[in-house]
C-alpha cells in the first residue's frame, strides 16, 4: 500500500500572517496527505529540525515578510547539510518572479503567488510524489 504524503507547513521569519499557510494545510489535509502546521515565528533551524523529526517528504514555507531569498535557502542548505536534500523545499507568498526564477536555480520546488488555487499545490504535489496518496 503507498504511503501518505507527508508535508510540513510552516511560517518562517517574523510574518504574523498565517490565514494562506493554515489555509493551505487544510487543503492538503482534505486531499489526503498528513500534515504538520508548525505554527508562525519559525527559523529555518526550527524548520529543518521538525521536518526531520515528522520524516516529512515536503516542506511548504510561506514568506510575505519580504526575507524569501534568505529564508528558503537556508532551509534547504539546513536540510541538505542535515541528510536531508531529498526533502522537497516549495512555498509561496508575495514572491517576485526575477527572486522565484533564483529560488529555482538553486533547487526550490514549485512557488505559487497570491491566490493560487489550493487545487494546484494538490495536484503539484501529487505530481511530484506520484507514488503516494
Amino acid at each position: 500500500m503507498a504511503k501518505k504524503l507527508r508535508v510540513l507547513v510552516a511560517k518562517p521569519g517574523l510574518d504574523g500572517h498565517d490565514r494562506g499557510a493554515k489555509v493551505v494545510a487544510r487543503a492538503l489535509r482534505d486531499a489526503g496527505f498528513e500534515v504538520i502546521y508548525t505554527g508562525l515565528h519559525q527559523t529555518p533551524e526550527m524548520i529543518a529540525e521538525a521536518a526531520l523529526q515528522e520524516d516529512v517528504d515536503a516542506v511548504g514555507l510561506s514568506v510575505l515578510s519580504g526575507a524569501h531569498m534568505t529564508l528558503f535557502p537556508e532551509t534547504m542548505r539546513l536540510l541538505k547539510e542535515k541528510g536531508a536534500a531529498d526533502i522537497m523545499v516549495f512555498g509561496g507568498g508575495i514572491i517576485p518572479r526575477e527572486d522565484m526564477e533564483e529560488l529555482y536555480k538553486q533547487g526550490c520546488g514549485r512557488l505559487f503567488g497570491p491566490g493560487t488555487p489550493t487545487g494546484d499545490i494538490v495536484a503539484y504535489l501529487k505530481e511530484k510524489f506520484p507514488d503516494r496518496i
